[in-house]
């Protein structure tokens, strides 16, 4: 497979880059930052997303739209799939695939799946034939690529509730994963301005004791925490990875009171905005 390919019509864009040892650090100039990406990862990989670092045991695919990417170390190819939203939306096509609120914006933060050696071979092949087809460039290629992407999204995505559902970490019966997909895309779409269970509950058509009793009654964090999970989530990221001042960041997420997000920030991670921004190094690192 050649090292990076490329189609681009009028304002889709979607490529395909190879990466292994010798240009790995190149990802970590952030050039792919505003491009949905789809990453299968062999094993032995030192990777961190966001304030997370994992150490990929098996094959794995890992699914990212806004999240921070460092790759650490690796040596065998990885492949890096990356695409804007005119190519493929996930929103658009949730109801082909329905991977948004799992594969992408899912309010546990788990971002991959893992493989097994035929699902990997597959997987690679699904890849090898998106590059094929945009060596060919032929006029029937980008929906011949689009296929190939939805294979790789719809295999992951069965993936992903097997591996994540109904164990002991996520006990979510299949009747009731929509209500937990649709409050993950809504949450993304609009923790800057929402704040409240209320908001959400609104948006998804239910009372809001009944969507903290849903999120209760399977053992989970009330929707109240997911949605300061991920407003502090962004904080951080404003903050270890821009200069915004922390009262733009504040104003950024909502808060009219810069004071009350400083508050806020420090009591829910035990540190100052001020602080976490000179002090934070690195994150927790996950073995899978």
């Amino acid at each position: 497979m050649r090292q990076q390919l490329v189609f681009e019509d009028h304002y889709k864009r979607l490529g395909l880059e190879v990466f292994s040892e010798e240009n790995l650090k190149s990802l970590n100039e952030n050039k792919f930052k505003t491009d949905i990406k789809i990453f299968f990862i062999p094993s032995g990989y030192d990777l961190t997303i966001d304030f997370k670092r994992y150490k990929t045991k098996r094959p794995s695919l890992f699914f990212l739209t806004n999240q921070h990417l460092t790759m650490e170390k690796g040596k065998e190819e990885s492949l890096l799939l990356y695409y804007n939203r005119d190519f493929y939306c996930i929103q658009i096509h949730d109801k082909e695939v329905a991977c948004d609120g799992l594969l992408f914006h899912n309010i546990f933060e788990i971002p991959y799946v893992e493989l097994d050696s035929n699902e990997a071979l597959l997987i690679k092949g699904l890849y090898q034939s998106i590059s094929d087809e945009l060596e060919w460039k032929d006029s029937s290629a980008e929906e011949m690529i689009r296929t190939y992407v939805k294979q790789i999204i719809i295999r992951a995505t069965r993936k992903w509730k097997k591996q994540n559902l109904n164990n002991d970490h996520i006990k979510i019966p299949g009747n009731e994963l929509d209500i937990f997909r649709d409050f993950s895309r809504y949450l993304e779409i609009h923790f800057r301005e929402k704040h409240h269970v209320a908001d959400y509950a609104a948006l998804l058509h239910i009372a809001p004791k009944t969507l903290t009793h849903k999120f209760k009654s399977l053992n989970l964090d009330s929707p109240n925490q997911f949605i300061i999970n991920r407003i502090l989530l962004e904080a951080k990221r404003l903050l270890f990875y821009t200069d915004k001042p922390v009262k733009e960041i504040a104003y950024d997420l909502g808060y009219e009171d810069p004071a009350y997000f400083n508050r806020l920030f420090t009591n829910k991670t035990g540190s100052t905005p001020a602080n976490f921004k000179k002090n934070y190094t690195s994150g927790k690192k996950y073995n899978i």
